[in-house]
């Protein structure tokens, strides 16, 4: 009897282990993302008080701000939880992506899917004007990319991929779709009058200066976060041991499928709210995973947080560095996120 027990505390230890460190990170991480979401609010070209934030969300409680605190409120609330579902789809999209292809170099862009959102977007820029239309062209692009992708490497998405499962008909696939969508953006660019060039720059370094808030991003990350947090045991013998998943009662051919689909609808949805936003999804999954570890029960909310907190800052750095101008975000997670993925890149190397 006493061996059945001493048995199986062995064998629940790992998910006891999982579950006390997700039990001590995670408060934290939801503590940092409430507070970098209150840094946004009350710093800006015009900073506010704590009593000043505090009046302006009881007016917004009331119904539409009238006076300028409550109107600074309304502005910046909603930017900043676009950049914090924005941050935090893409780091979402990153795990799932580098768990595909089992490559810590991919991140949510390396397939293309970026590409087929920004020609969407640009499109619609050149020749219609119609920023209101932006984001619907840019998730269409985006998906029909996806789609493309799906049916050109399905037999390697099934399955079929090589033994070391790096998938390489996708990832190949991917980067001539990229290559191509990367010559239609330049052929725009090149021919786009003086007026609307400066918009398209803009969108395609990433930008949340002109997004709105919207419920669809929040379902989108909610269902997905969902999902594969209930697959992430299988997620692990992907990652980990895909040759011989199917030995360990892992359907390896329709998780990589999911996690296709699940991955392109992320990126999807936060490239056509806010552009493409460069190494969110590179980096963070990197950072969460040097920090707690590879198993994806604790990197998957892990990651969600921490690279909705990274944007979120980012946002702000980018509204007050040079106030009253803006940057582009784009440009601050490029600045924060070279040196990062360098000084990683040294620690490893030393290890």
């Amino acid at each position: 009897m006493a061996s059945f027990f001493s048995a199986r505390q062995r064998k629940q230890s790992p998910r006891m282990a999982v579950a006390q460190r997700a039990g001590l990170v995670l408060p934290i991480l939801l503590a940092a993302a409430v507070g970098s979401v209150l840094i946004a609010c009350v710093c800006g070209s015009v900073s506010l008080s704590f009593a000043e934030l505090w009046q302006a969300l009881l007016e917004l409680l009331r119904g539409p701000p009238t006076s300028l605190p409550g109107s600074l409120l309304d502005l910046r609330l909603g930017r900043a939880l676009t950049g914090f579902v924005t941050g935090a789809t893409l780091a979402l999209a990153g795990v799932m992506m580098q768990a595909l292809l089992r490559n810590p170099l991919a991140d949510p862009y390396v397939l293309g899917i970026s590409g087929g959102a920004s020609v969407g977007a640009l499109a619609t820029i050149l020749f219609f004007g119609a920023f209101w239309l932006v984001d619907v062209a840019a998730f269409v692009g985006a998906i029909t990319v996806a789609l493309l992708l799906f049916g050109l490497a399905y037999r390697d998405l099934r399955g079929a991929g090589s033994t070391d499962g790096s998938a390489p008909i996708l990832l190949l696939t991917g980067v001539i779709v990229a290559t191509g969508c990367g010559a239609i953006i330049t052929l725009m660019l090149s021919i786009a009058p003086d007026s609307r060039l400066r918009g398209m720059v803009f969108w395609m370094i990433g930008d949340l200066s002109n997004t709105q808030s919207r419920y669809l991003p929040w379902l989108i990350l909610g269902a997905i976060l969902m999902f594969v947090m209930r697959n992430a045991r299988s997620i692990n013998v992907a990652a980990m041991y895909a040759d011989n998943a199917s030995t360990l009662g892992v359907n390896i051919g329709r998780l990589r499928q999911l996690l296709f689909l699940c991955s392109a609808l992320l990126t999807a949805s936060a490239v056509s709210n806010a552009g493409s936003i460069g190494f969110v999804g590179l980096i963070m999954p990197h950072i969460c995973r040097f920090a707690w570890g590879p198993d994806h029960r604790l990197l998957i909310p892990v990651a969600t947080l921490a690279g909705g907190c990274f944007l979120v800052l980012a946002d702000t750095v980018a509204r007050t560095v040079v106030a009253p101008q803006q940057l582009p975000v784009g440009v601050i997670t490029a600045l924060v996120g070279v040196p990062m993925f360098l000084l990683q890149l040294h620690q490893l190397r030393r290890r």
